[in-house]
């Protein structure tokens, strides 16, 4: 009989945006399984301990800590070179760095718009144009970008979010296939509500007042759920899998009030 092929070990891992939440905890992950992981965000002061964290965990792999501004392509070109220097290559690239803001469509200026474009649209096409050469001109790899169910149904108060994410969605499908030929997998995960710090922030829910992972009956997920749908795709396991979206969103709603939708009633 055989077993599943989730292992990362040796891998080479990007991961933007890695400072805190999700892209924390797919960092984490990714290098608990044996991954070496160049993680950034735009403050070394907030990237710098989890790469620490990281480096001195037993039987983990090693972490690189790039300050970088995802939404400028020369900080994303040296966060690559930084990576290929440090590890030898790029075998896999999370696109995870993004943010928004809540405002009605008549109330979003054209900075507000471009701001949130930039961020989660245009940043995913600079670290994935940079450090998919790498992956072209060496032997492929696994591309693995962060939409959200507002990409996927109506948002509002979110349409500049929701349209940043439904693209990168139909970017990932696209190239799926473009990149086929290079021996490149691109696939994408769109998460439901999940408690990070920022939910935490605009919504007060706190860690304690978290069902547990082992609850079904949930509309709000853990940081660590998304991260292990992230290492599926990344692996071998997933060698089959490319050019789809991923759907984490927990049990379907049922009603429309916060406390269902939370999953806290």
């Amino acid at each position: 009989m055989r077993e599943p092929t989730y292992d990362v070990a040796e891998e080479t891992a990007i991961v933007t945006g890695a400072s805190q939440g999700i892209g924390k905890a797919i960092a984490e992950t990714l290098a608990a399984s044996g991954a070496n992981v160049a993680i950034c965000s735009r403050s070394m002061d907030r990237i710098g301990p989890v790469a620490d964290a990281i480096n001195d965990a037993e039987d983990a792999g090693d972490a690189l800590a790039v300050e970088c501004n995802v939404r400028e392509r020369e900080q994303v070109q040296n966060l690559v070179d930084e990576t290929v220097e440090e590890f030898g290559d790029v075998d896999v690239l999370v696109n995870n760095a993004g943010g928004e803001f809540v405002a009605n469509f008549e109330d979003i200026s054209a900075n507000g718009w471009e701001t949130i474009m930039d961020l989660n649209l245009t940043s995913m096409v600079h670290c994935t144009q940079l450090a998919g050469e790498v992956m072209r001109e060496g032997d492929g790899g696994s591309i693995v970008n962060l939409s959200s169910v507002n990409g996927q149904h109506a948002a509002p108060g979110e349409s500049h979010y929701s349209a940043a994410k439904a693209a990168i969605i139909r970017l990932t499908e696209t190239l799926a296939v473009e990149w086929a030929d290079d021996e490149i997998r691109v696939n994408c995960v769109a998460p439901g509500l999940v408690q990070t710090p920022g939910v935490a922030e605009t919504l007060g829910i706190q860690s304690e007042d978290m069902p547990p992972r082992e609850k079904t009956d949930r509309r709000i997920g853990h940081s660590e759920e998304i991260a292990d749908v992230v290492q599926f795709l990344a692996s071998p396991a997933a060698s089959f899998i490319t050019g789809e979206t991923l759907t984490a969103k927990g049990v379907p709603k049922a009603g429309n009030s916060m406390s269902q939708d939370l999953g806290l009633e």
